[in-house]
């Protein structure tokens, strides 16, 4: 094994770890964010989002890191939009997203297998209808869209404003948040 995938196992174990820590393994934790009654998940995937951004931004700007080598994936417009769908369908009915059915699973619970055993399926299901699904899947294709190319925005000013939108909508959530 490389030592990138190492290093790859190594953040996905102690994500997993902090995703079970804050409660997201659990489908009742989860579904809080959909009665508007708990935006832990809201919070700490914006907060897993943040520390990205800005670590990238900042390592960019000390030139640790260069960001024209991050892979960013084309957009195709629509098999985006359906898969959006499916996959929000999907995490409403069984209460669970694919990292934290992971969690779930590790952690045991009988849902989180369940939902596993699902995205197999699906991703098998996928996988065998691959040929047929092609020129839906290659359909409607945008290139690569980022922020700062979709706004004509400097990345800094886009990483401002991220920053600043995450901290206002952590500040209004915390109004309608009922606690524990």
């Amino acid at each position: 094994m490389s030592a990138s995938l190492g290093i790859a196992l190594l953040i996905g174990i102690a994500f997993g770890v902090v995703l079970e820590q804050a409660g997201l393994g659990r489908a009742r934790k989860l579904v809080g964010q959909f009665y508007g009654t708990d935006f832990c998940v809201f919070k700490v995937m914006f907060s897993a989002i943040l520390t990205t951004l800005l670590g990238s931004f900042w390592l960019a700007r000390l030139g640790l890191v260069d960001l024209a080598g991050f892979y960013v994936p084309e957009t195709f417009l629509l098999p985006q939009l359906v898969g959006g769908l499916v996959f929000g369908i999907g995490f409403v009915l069984a209460g669970l997203c694919p990292g934290t059915a992971c969690v779930a699973a590790a952690s045991g619970r009988l849902d989180g297998l369940a939902v596993m055993g699902g995205l197999l399926v699906g991703i098998g299901s996928c996988g065998l209808l691959f040929d047929r699904l092609q020129p839906f899947y290659t359909s409607t294709a945008y290139g690569t869209v980022t922020l700062p190319r979709l706004f004509d925005l400097p990345y800094g000013v886009v990483v401002l404003l991220v920053v600043a939108m995450a901290l206002l909508a952590f500040r209004v959530l915390a109004r309608f948040e009922r606690p524990a």
